[in-house]
């Protein structure tokens, strides 16, 4: 059933990403359309060929086969784990399926295309935060999940006893 998480973003995020290419033209130098939410939020169509940031977006093939291995490793390793969790860990496999959705959801246009379909531009006037889309939001969510789980949630195993002395 967790697994129906990462599905839902997928296709979220890729109905979003296929409704906006269709609605908008691609950001080029001095040709820049844009769909203005609210004074700090708009939609503007972007294509990153890198990682997070534009990270290696220079490198060219190899960057990209790359970064489709690392996804690919990243998003396997992933669903081994999430399909080992306990019953009551769910804050954990909630996470987990938020990282899952959002890296497979890159996946698949990094596989189809060469590039991430960017689209959200955050900015505070002159000052603009990297473009992102649906996936890289739901990755940054279960990554927020992973952390609250690894800091309050209790966890059995091998925890280290503390000894007065």
């Amino acid at each position: 059933m967790i697994y129906l998480i990462p599905l839902l973003i997928v296709i979220f995020d890729q109905c979003s990403k296929l409704y906006m290419s269709g609605l908008l033209q691609l950001c080029r130098p001095g040709a820049c359309e844009s769909i203005e939410i609210l004074p700090f939020f708009q939609f503007t169509l972007l294509h990153n060929s890198g990682a997070a940031f534009s990270f290696l977006s220079d490198a060219g093939i190899w960057g990209r086969w790359f970064l489709l291995s690392i996804s690919c490793l990243v998003s396997v390793f992933i669903s081994i784990w999430l399909y080992r969790i306990r019953h009551s860990e769910k804050l954990l496999a909630l996470g987990l399926a938020f990282v899952l959705g959002g890296a497979v959801g890159n996946l698949i246009d990094r596989a189809v295309a060469g590039y991430v379909v960017d689209f959200i531009v955050l900015h505070w006037q002159q000052h603009y935060f990297p473009a992102f889309n649906i996936a890289d939001s739901a990755i940054t969510i279960g990554a927020c999940l992973l952390l609250i789980d690894m800091i309050f949630a209790p966890h059995t195993g091998n925890k280290i006893e503390e000894t007065n002395g």
